[in-house]
């Protein structure tokens, strides 16, 4: 009998896609008497995709999370949160000084600054105690400014929600976060896997809120959050005349 020599890692890739073939094959469409919106024109492949993220999160990422909450002290976790922040403001600098924000790009200048060196490399938040507010921005909110719709809500493998304008954004991201600078690739992706594990944990309360107060998780999810990216565009001041950043949304059953 001949021995399997595929690695490990491409045998669990493989069951994965093959996992990922069967959901999409089983949902890639919608009851006909089901509502449909003008923003999530590819809610079956949505669904399909949220149902494939949702399996590897309870599978992997939450267990996960769950046990480094528990095993680092609360302290710890801070300084781990501080230390992916400092690298987001670095970002966010450019993407405030791009979106022609000065007094923005200004605060993100400083808090690099500041934390970077009385903070010990970021581990420490003094700007923030400075009244220096974290003000996120990423090349989709960037491309936002600038007048670039969003275009139909989109699922991502593993990474989640996003729309085409923020999907489109991502390889800009790639190459503007730090950490892919960072020569020593064990280093790198030690890092990499840290900030995702950190990530859900800091999200375990909130999940299960949602887990628990939501009657359809999908639409709850969907909904927050081009909600929230067209408040992140408007830095928190949405047009109230009306206007919709995203697409208009139209629940009317087909016939």
């Amino acid at each position: 009998m001949k021995k399997n020599t595929t690695p490990l890692w491409r045998r669990a890739a493989a069951a994965a896609v093959a996992t990922l073939a069967l959901l999409v094959a089983g949902c890639a469409s919608l009851p006909a008497d089901q509502p449909r919106d003008a923003r999530d024109p590819g809610e079956g492949y949505n669904r399909a995709m949220y149902k494939f993220n949702d399996t590897v999160d309870r599978a992997v990422l939450k267990p996960a999370a769950t046990a480094y909450k528990s095993a680092i002290p609360q302290p710890v976790r801070r300084g781990v949160g501080n230390f992916f922040g400092n690298l987001s403001d670095a970002w966010s600098f450019v993407n405030h000084t791009l979106q022609g924000k000065p007094e923005g790009a200004l605060t993100s200048f400083w808090r690099v600054l500041i934390n970077t060196t009385i903070g010990l490399g970021g581990v420490l938040d003094p700007a923030t105690e400075m009244h220096l507010e974290r003000q996120r921005e990423d090349f989709g909110q960037t491309l936002g400014v600038w007048g670039v719709k969003d275009g139909p809500y989109f699922v991502l493998p593993f990474l989640g929600p996003s729309t085409v304008r923020d999907t489109a954004a991502l390889p800009v991201d790639y190459y503007g976060n730090p950490l892919t600078y960072f020569k020593d690739l064990r280093l790198r992706n030690g890092l990499a896997v840290l900030r995702i594990v950190d990530t859900r944990a800091n999200a375990l309360a909130a999940t299960d809120v949602l887990e628990g107060a939501a009657l359809d998780d999908y639409s709850f999810q969907r909904d927050a959050y081009l909600q929230k990216r067209r408040n992140d565009i408007y830095d928190g001041n949405p047009p109230s005349d009306g206007e919709r950043y995203d697409l208009d949304t139209d629940n009317t059953p087909e016939p």
